[in-house]
């Protein structure tokens, strides 16, 4: 069945993720291919909830504390709450924010997404990041690069499968100016390794945009080069969590950082 150019009959990674995170940007073929992943690897709703609130402590921590005022979020996927944006502008109502996505689906929904402060602006780019120049010019329309960019990368260099993915996270970096960061996580197979491959298998059978899971290790790479702020790389849900008289959070099986670049 075809909805305005899309196929609503085949499952679809971005709205899979959607319906994780609880909206109602998806259709039946992905809540039931979102489920059967879900069931095999309940895990991964836990993951797609907690690194949506990595995102948010990330963005608040930048704007905060370093001062941040331009964020470039590259993969974005659909839009939910608490998208970089409304975090940066509640800190800063000046920030200016690009979002990035190569996905058609998502740019029907960019108006939801193309939302700013008067004082900030708010801007969506088509394209995708294995093309990170191409990125970096669009860009330049909307955000200063002399100036300090916070590059955020959230569950996207999964889907690049092989070693490329760091050279395309370092172009992206390379001509940003010194103080900007690298705000990035994704999925490993640290605390259920049997259920992550699982999920990885279902996913890339069912889905339209295959993934593969990093060690802590491969991870860390993307960092080389770049001043981690605490606690370094660890699972997100322990990324800065809000005090709770619980102790700390479950790790979860998504590492990440955010990192500064000298």
């Amino acid at each position: 069945m075809e909805t305005g150019g899309i196929d609503s009959s085949v499952p679809h990674s971005a709205r899979i993720w959607n319906h994780w995170l609880g909206g109602r940007d998806n259709y039946a073929v992905d809540r039931l291919v979102g489920d059967e992943i879900a069931a095999a690897n309940p895990h991964i709703v836990d993951i797609a909830r907690v690194q949506r609130a990595f995102l948010c402590r990330a963005v608040r921590c930048l704007a905060e504390e370093h001062g941040v005022r331009q964020f470039l979020d590259v993969g974005t996927g659909l839009p939910t709450v608490d998208n970089t944006h409304e975090v940066a502008q509640r800190v800063a109502p000046d920030a200016r924010i690009v979002y990035v996505d190569h996905d058609p689906l998502v740019l029907t929904h960019a108006r939801a997404l193309l939302t700013s402060t008067p004082e900030g602006v708010t801007q969506y780019l088509e394209a995708d990041l294995r093309a990170p120049e191409a990125i970096l010019e669009g860009a330049a329309g909307t955000l200063d690069l002399a100036e300090p960019v916070a590059l955020i990368l959230l569950g996207i260099t999964a889907h690049i499968t092989d070693d490329s993915a760091y050279d395309l996270v370092g172009r992206l970096l390379a001509p940003l100016a010194p103080g900007s960061f690298l705000v990035l996580c994704d999925d490993t197979e640290v605390v259920d390794p049997a259920a992550m491959r699982e999920m990885i298998r279902q996913w890339n059978e069912a889905g339209d945009n295959p993934r593969v899971n990093r060690s802590p290790a491969e991870l860390a790479r993307f960092f080389d080069g770049l001043e981690m702020l605490d606690p370094g790389l660890v699972s997100v849900s322990r990324w800065r969590p809000e005090p709770s008289p619980f102790g700390e959070p479950p790790l979860i099986d998504d590492f990440g950082a955010v990192a500064r670049k000298p």
